[in-house]
């Protein structure tokens, strides 16, 4: 904030939040001066338990989104803020709803937007969210496990997620996300469905990420019923060796569109160009997919990959028409000499 001449800024997004409060808490506000102690704007009755899990301790408690907006500008104007920033993101909540009618009720304060240096913060990781990130990896491993052994023939995907969400939330997951897709058609993003059963001889893909401690981990099997195509297997072959090629590749010092080329190369050579869509990995920590978001956001493919980042490979699946969505998924912790690979549920199986 100082090397850009900026007074304080405002965080409503709930990661960012979380990564500086040290606690997750739904519509938070939270005020972090470039010089002095941070201000925590939490609703009037939830001040003590905050204040006992937070490692801020500076509070101003309210009532109504009004009084938050007056909270805030109040505490801007008593410090005589010129120039602050605002982290926005668009998560689970309308915190750019109140973004723009704090902007709206202060036309002359010049505000920026700092979301993209907090996200460069939080790519590197300290020990304490490495140690996090293991243990969700554990608990992903158990839902994954969970999951795998709910596959029949005639099991829907929900009934699949259930076992997958349940095992994790036993194990303390609070927030876990599953995803499954089973049958010939295609979905990049597989929320279950009650109506879509396994059949014989489908592919049932897999996404499971479960957190600890607000730190998530994320990983993604292809499980191939038996009687399953020899079209289907080849293509999981393939999926296999661009994962490999990504696990050797992937280290300090490599730009992340150069392995996207390489995974280009191999899908070209074997028929599948057109079968992939780019970005293959994503960050992960206080979300299950954060920067860089090599799907999503464009300019990220240029990100240069450092040690101590966590990064989920490989995201994209290969989408084929009556084939399924087939893909292996892991997450990593990049290091000196390369990556360790947190997650570890054996990536193929038949049943």
């Amino acid at each position: 904030m100082k090397a850009k001449d900026i007074d304080a800024s405002m965080i409503r997004t709930l990661s960012s939040f979380t990564y500086f409060a040290g606690v997750k808490w739904l519509r938070p506000g939270l005020l972090i001066p470039a010089e002095g102690d941070p201000l925590a704007f939490i609703f009037k009755h939830e001040v003590e338990p905050f204040v006992r899990k937070s490692c801020v301790k500076n509070v101003v408690p309210y009532g109504g989104i009004d009084e938050l907006i007056r909270s805030v500008t109040g505490a801007m104007r008593e410090n005589g803020y010129r120039k602050v920033g605002f982290d926005v993101s668009v998560e689970r909540d309308a915190y750019e709803l109140f973004y723009h009618m704090f902007r709206n009720l202060n036309p002359k304060l010049e505000i920026v937007d700092v979301h993209s240096p907090i996200m460069e913060l939080r790519m590197i990781k300290e020990p304490v969210e490495i140690e996090r990130i293991r243990q969700a990896s554990q608990i992903t491993d158990a839902g994954m496990e969970a999951a795998a052994s709910a596959i029949d023939v005639g099991a829907s995907e929900l009934d699949i997620a259930a076992e997958a969400t349940y095992a994790m939330m036993k194990k303390g997951s609070e927030f876990p996300h599953v995803y499954v897709n089973t049958g010939s058609y295609p979905r990049k993003h597989a929320e279950p469905r009650a109506d879509s059963r396994v059949g014989s001889g489908d592919a049932v893909t897999m996404t499971v990420a479960g957190d600890f401690r607000d730190y998530y981990s994320n990983e993604t099997r292809t499980h191939m019923m038996e009687g399953t195509s020899d079209e289907k297997r080849k293509a999981l072959e393939v999926v296999e060796q661009v994962y490999g090629m990504v696990e050797d590749r992937l280290k300090p010092g490599v730009v992340l569109n150069s392995v996207e080329s390489e995974i280009e190369q191999i899908l070209k050579k074997n028929g599948y160009e057109d079968n992939y869509v780019q970005g293959f990995a994503h960050g992960v920590g206080l979300l299950v997919e954060e920067d860089p978001i090599t799907t999503i956001v464009i300019p990220h493919r240029r990100q240069v990959v450092k040690e101590n980042m966590v990064l989920a490979a490989v995201h994209t699946p290969l989408a084929i028409p009556n084939v399924g969505a087939l893909k292996c998924e892991d997450t990593f912790l990049v290091k000196s000499s390369g990556l360790e690979r947190l997650t570890s549920f054996a990536c193929e199986a038949t049943h």
